[in-house]
């Protein structure tokens, strides 16, 4: 009888001993968000003031897609972004923290906080924009679609039964998954390696900004851009976390004011020129002002 009476109060000890361990894990389970992330992960952005009571803005930009966000030899970023991005911290007076982003985490990085900024040629679209902030625009740009020199892609309709590549994330995925839905689209997360797996021959062609794929294929020999202008027209800015007001609002003063001493056309001149060449038309890519003609 004691043996039995003893085994049952070691049973129940355990129970309780067991509940109290599960109970404790669900305390420290957050739900998710709407968003499908976990809401303890979502972080308010730090105000103006408290970026320059930090001494320090922490700006998102691409390390792997030259000419516009890219690291150098020596380990620095360069870039037409980074250009802007040097100008926001110096009028700031602040240090500039770059993070690299890949284009899917862009929209993340603001939410949860880990950046004040993005700069990463973010194309302003209206889902993107249901999400987070958009400043003045910068930049104008297209779709561009680059092939091998010996089976150039001069069409949509010719991508049909061959394997386009993309960059998960960005508007060239949304476009041709809105618009050509049968076109076999192969993703990667990084720019990097998207241009590994064309020059690879994984896919037949790949598609993302016109303006970066032009500027690739004048450094690679052997590709073409037979797509040079694809959808329509957009423009790249700036993004905050939604709801950041005073930092907007800076940076949509600061857009106007370095548009009239015509900073843009300047940054182009630094960091464009060079790879597109005397030939090329800086008023086709470049907004000053955040006036887009």
């Amino acid at each position: 009888m004691k043996q039995r009476k003893t085994i049952l109060i070691l049973t129940l000890t355990i129970l309780l001993i067991s509940a109290s361990i599960s109970g404790c894990g669900s305390q420290n389970t957050s739900a998710p968000n709407e968003d499908g992330n976990d809401a303890a992960n979502n972080q308010t952005a730090r105000t103006l003031d408290e970026i320059k009571e930090s001494g320090k803005i922490t700006i998102g930009v691409f390390s792997d897609k030259a000419p516009f966000g890219y690291v150098d030899e020596n380990g620095k970023y360069q870039g037409y972004d980074v250009y802007f991005a040097n100008r926001i911290g110096q009028d700031l007076n602040v240090d500039v923290e770059y993070v690299s982003l890949e284009p899917a985490s862009r929209v993340e990085y603001l939410k949860t906080g880990k950046v004040d900024i993005v700069l990463a040629n973010f194309t302003v679209t209206e889902d993107r924009s249901k999400q987070v902030d958009f400043a003045l625009p910068y930049m104008k740009v297209a779709l561009g679609v680059v092939s091998p020199d010996n089976a150039v892609i001069r069409d949509a309709d010719s991508l049909n039964g061959k394997t386009l590549i993309v960059c998960k994330g960005t508007t060239a995925e949304t476009y041709f998954e809105k618009n050509y839905p049968d076109i076999k689209l192969q993703k990667y997360d990084q720019y990097a390696d998207a241009y590994n797996a064309l020059l690879d021959g994984r896919g037949d062609a790949f598609s993302t900004d016109n303006t970066e794929v032009l500027a690739w294929a004048l450094n690679t020999g052997g590709y073409t851009v037979g797509i040079e202008s694809l959808g329509e027209i957009d423009t790249i800015a700036p993004a905050v976390q939604k709801g950041n007001e005073t930092l907007l609002q800076w940076l949509n003063d600061e857009i106007k004011s370095l548009g009239e001493e015509n900073f843009f056309h300047k940054n182009y001149d630094e960091t464009l020129a060079p790879v597109y060449g005397s030939t090329a038309n800086a008023d086709s890519l470049v907004v000053e002002g955040g006036i887009v003609d």
